[in-house]
């Protein structure tokens, strides 16, 4: 069991997940046979919890697989929560920090998807780990955006770049860069504006930014996090796919996860995608960002 206060609040937002998730436990009992009528009803309940077609099928084999070769004896559970917790594992996890200069973070998501306060509980979590944190409004097209980031750095102490609505995003994105190099800081959070996949024009913005920010600074950004709506499930696959075709995503910043029955959709991204999940939203409050563990997220799922 993992214990401690970050695993009881991954456990709380993963709640209705978790009660979806109950008709997949449910099929594990002590003289349960692994046979077709067993695997059918795995594969039935496993898209009930929002695993996704691919997820769900690698799943289903595997474990057909390893009761042909006796790897699967009477503790399927036990079988079938490795193999979802080895979907997940990725050597990436958390944020790759550059030796020398200022680590970029680019930020991209539709409106709504809850990017603007994974940005500030982001540039919190960084600052009390004793991180410089350096924020970059290029959020100029939306109205009030600029305005909103703004209460949060000042809120958690940290500073912004900003100009006025309508401003070039890219310039924004070039002013931060020189202020980061000039005083030293450690990490640089540039926000984008919330855009949709199917939206050209401001696709191509993104992409401009994106070069910007790698002329300014080699190798930037060192990360691009993908903030996703942990609620639309496996609609925010199509996300996923068009802004890593645009400017190469890192990995994900899944929200929202307290307040769905579809965080199953993690698998689904994973496999999918290939993005890592590197942060989970599991609450309201500013400290409720927690770096996705996949012992964790599998572990509160199988807990009741």
């Amino acid at each position: 069991m993992v214990l401690g206060r970050i695993f009881t609040k991954i456990k709380q937002g993963l709640t209705k997940t978790r009660n979806v998730f109950s008709g997949v436990l449910d099929l594990f009992t002590s003289n349960r046979r692994v046979d077709k009528a067993f695997l059918t009803q795995l594969e039935e309940q496993l898209y009930l919890a929002d695993v996704g077609v691919q997820a769900t099928a690698q799943i289903v084999d595997r474990v057909r697989q390893g009761f042909l070769d006796r790897e699967v004896g009477e503790d399927v559970k036990l079988f079938v929560r490795q193999q979802l917790r080895e979907m997940l594992i990725d050597p990436s996890a958390g944020i790759h920090h550059v030796e020398t200069g200022p680590t970029v973070v680019m930020i991209a998501g539709v409106n709504g998807s809850g990017k603007t306060t994974s940005i500030a509980k982001l540039a919190n979590r960084l600052k009390l780990d004793g991180k410089k944190v350096l924020v970059a409004a290029c959020d100029t097209f939306r109205a009030a955006a600029v305005e909103q980031l703004t209460v949060w750095c000042d809120r958690i102490g940290v500073d912004i770049v900003k100009q006025q609505q309508g401003s070039d995003p890219a310039a924004v994105a070039h002013d931060a860069c020189e202020r980061a190099k000039a005083r030293g800081y450690d990490i640089l959070i540039v926000d984008t504006a919330g855009r949709l996949h199917t939206q050209t024009h401001l696709m191509r913005e993104l992409e401009k930014i994106h070069r910007v920010v790698g002329k300014q600074i080699p190798g930037a950004p060192h990360e691009v996090f993908l903030v996703l709506d942990g609620t639309n499930g496996q609609n925010a696959i199509a996300q996923a796919e068009q802004f890593t075709k645009t400017v190469k995503c890192t990995g994900i910043i899944l929200t929202k996860l307290d307040g769905t029955a579809k965080g199953g959709a993690v698998f689904a991204i994973k496999q999918k995608v290939g993005l890592p999940v590197k942060y989970i939203g599991v609450g309201e409050q500013m400290d409720d960002l927690e770096p996705f563990d996949p012992d964790s997220f599998v572990a509160a799922l199988f807990e009741k």
